[in-house]
């Protein structure tokens, strides 16, 4: 893509844009920040984009209106400036749609629609639900329903995608009523219901306490032969979390497997993440045993969420547990899963066991990455492990990954200390090798 753009205030990269060969992403986006801060603060952006001979592109205006979305006059005016400089396509009117009816802008919100006509664009199904979603959002549910109604102007077929977004309209406004009537009026229609119809219901049902009421529904709707594809007590546990009724889900997690089932993975994982946030990490690794025992095979999603909680709070045997788990159904750990074992064992003090488990993890497990390094060289220094920091540091730039300054001022300083000035000064040496570099 040529791009000549910013010549007066970023010449270099305007420069780099200018050559196909040489555009960076870096450059792009830098050139498309730019842009949004112009169209965004400048008293006069038109004035200061046609100074800037730019070659518009649909690619282009898009990102722009997508970075000045929480400036909805701001975005009118860019667009109506760039669409006499090129020819728009759908997707640019559509994220300005949907800028508009984010901020209220109703008015100018359909004068857009109208704009499109001229290109022979239709509002596409996607924005459609979109904009009934905002509006019951607002409040405003007339408008949602009146919408709705009218999907055919725009050549919309009426979905279980956007019945959904009307359910969710209605539902927002605790019209509980009409939403019913919605399902009911779905079914005559011959629209089967998703997982996102029954989703909706039995969240704004959960959050407004109405437990039997969301029970009650899903059992007529499976008596009706409309089964969810998810089982039902799975949504009311998701629902429940959704509201906030952390305590009610747990309980019926504990009912669910004593009785011998178990959640899907999905819910399960939700629910120990919301709950390990909590601070209650125990209920969680007895849970999952408990599910694991009954049958749940966990995934990788399982383990990202319990060994960073446990190997918090200090559970760090518990944390090679499931590592171990992790490695015998056949993962390969991330960083993101070894890290905090490491970190665990710094704080209690076990350096050389944190040294030996880093060693092990780079054969067994994904190469260690900046952030990693970083907190090994941190944490080394943190505990006197001068020496140790300085082999890490020098390991890290081996393998092309550059250490952040802290750490060589870091390192130096503790290598001074501690009288060993050679290896301070070879630190030294590097960080400005790397610096001319």
């Amino acid at each position: 893509m040529l791009i000549s753009l910013l010549r007066r205030r970023v010449p270099s990269l305007v420069h780099s844009l200018r050559l196909l060969s040489t555009v960076s992403k870096d450059d792009y986006f830098a050139a498309i920040n730019h842009i949004s801060n112009i169209v965004r603060h400048d008293i006069y952006p038109e004035r200061t984009l046609s100074r800037m001979n730019l070659t518009l592109t649909s690619e282009l205006v898009y990102r722009v209106l997508r970075a000045c979305s929480n400036s909805p006059s701001e975005c009118i005016r860019f667009f109506t400036w760039a669409r006499a400089h090129y020819t728009p396509t759908s997707l640019e009117f559509e994220e300005l749609i949907k800028t508009l009816a984010r901020h209220d802008r109703y008015q100018s919100m359909w004068k857009t629609v109208q704009h499109m006509k001229p290109f022979q664009f239709s509002v596409s199904p996607d924005t459609l639900c979109f904009i009934i979603e905002e509006f019951g959002k607002k409040g405003l549910v007339d408008n949602a329903v009146e919408l709705f109604n009218k999907s055919s102007v725009f050549n919309c077929e009426q979905t279980v995608t956007l019945y959904n977004s009307l359910l969710f309209a209605l539902c927002e406004v605790r019209l509980f009523h009409g939403a019913y009537a919605l399902i009911r009026r779905m079914i005559r229609k011959g629209v089967v219901p998703d997982k996102r119809t029954y989703a909706i219901l039995v969240n704004a049902w959960c959050s407004s306490g109405k437990m039997k009421e969301a029970q009650d529904f899903l059992q007529e709707m499976s008596d009706k032969g409309y089964n969810p594809p998810v089982r039902g007590r799975d949504l009311l546990i998701q629902g429940l979390l959704n509201a906030g009724y952390l305590e009610s889900a747990k309980q019926m997690v504990n009912k669910m497997t004593k009785q011998g089932f178990v959640p899907d993975l999905e819910t399960f994982n939700s629910l120990i993440e919301t709950i390990c946030s909590s601070g209650e990490v125990d209920f969680c690794v007895g849970m999952y045993y408990n599910v694991c025992k009954l049958g749940l095979c966990v995934d990788i999603n399982t383990y990202k969420i319990l060994i960073p909680a446990v190997s918090k709070v200090g559970m760090i045997d518990e944390a090679f547990r499931l590592l171990h788990n992790l490695i015998e159904d056949g993962h390969k750990p991330f960083p993101s899963l070894y890290a905090p074992i490491i970190k665990g064992l710094f704080r209690r003090g076990q350096f050389d066991d944190a040294f030996c488990f880093f060693s092990e993890m780079k054969v067994k497990g994904h190469p260690p990455n900046r952030p990693v390094y970083t907190m090994l060289i941190t944490m080394s220094g943190r505990g006197g492990k001068f020496v140790e920091a300085a082999n890490y540091l020098t390991e890290m730039t081996e393998i092309g990954l550059t250490p952040i300054s802290r750490c060589f001022d870091m390192v130096t300083d503790g290598l001074k200390n501690c009288g060993k000035h050679d290896l301070a000064k070879k630190i030294e040496q590097l960080e400005v090798s790397l610096r001319r570099d």
